[in-house]
């Protein structure tokens, strides 16, 4: 079945093949079925109990598929009123508002206000024509956002060059599908 225009599906867990509606937006591009699939194949293990952060989250389709693989909690941020109404309704058709927090902000803005909180797995996949992957890098390096040992996905146009790491970062896996390259990386 082909997917309908503002439409994902989920791929796996516990709301699989579930589908969810995200509105337009300006740079809003859910990553693909096929990615997200890779992504969820690599963190196997890794996402069940833990603590998540889905920045510049659009529709929310990664946070999503954490909580269908039994995140502990998933804070979702995004900067559109729409994109992050609309994931507040899907996560309430979901009944996982227990497990979830919305927060409509600016992603840099959140991540230099807010502090004490520290993720397992973060998941960046920021706007590609804004190109915000490196002070997003440093801000992280520089916070205790980051927990131990912490996961974080990274997504870019694949015709850019990835931006230095920061201390510590190392890159677990990559890989590139269309327009998009991304990388799971590890704080070691």
């Amino acid at each position: 079945m082909a997917r309908q225009r503002n439409q994902l599906r989920i791929i796996g867990g516990e709301y699989g093949g579930r589908r969810l509606n995200f509105p337009d937006g300006k740079g809003l591009r859910p990553t693909t079925d096929r990615v997200r699939e890779t992504l969820f194949n690599w963190l196997q293990g890794e996402v069940a109990g833990k603590r998540a952060l889905d920045l510049f989250a659009g529709s929310g389709a990664l946070g999503v598929e954490a909580l269908s693989r039994h995140a502990a909690e998933v804070v979702f941020v995004e900067k559109s009123k729409s994109a992050a109404r609309q994931l507040r309704d899907n996560l309430q058709l979901l009944k996982a508002t227990d497990r979830a927090r919305v927060h409509q902000a600016d992603a840099l803005r959140w991540l230099t206000g807010s502090s004490g909180t520290s993720f397992d797995l973060i998941f960046l996949d920021p706007p590609f024509a804004d190109k915000l992957l490196e002070q997003v890098f440093q801000e992280l390096g520089n916070g205790d956002h980051l927990a131990p040992n912490a996961w974080i996905y990274v997504e870019q146009d694949s015709s850019h060059d990835w931006p230095g790491l920061p201390d510590g970062w190392v890159v677990y896996r990559e890989g590139k599908a269309g327009q998009a390259a991304y990388r799971l990386l590890r704080l070691g």
